[in-house]
């Protein structure tokens, strides 16, 4: 979770709507899954 906080929009959570929050958070999760690998 703490990787999480290093993206800027999800820190600050800019999005007003919660399924584009939840989308940035799923892209956030997909780039720190493919850098793991």
């Amino acid at each position: 979770f703490a990787r999480l906080k290093h993206f800027r929009a999800i820190a600050t959570r800019f999005d007003k709507l919660a399924r584009n929050y939840q989308s940035m958070i799923r892209i956030a999760c997909m780039l720190i899954w493919c850098k793991a690998k």
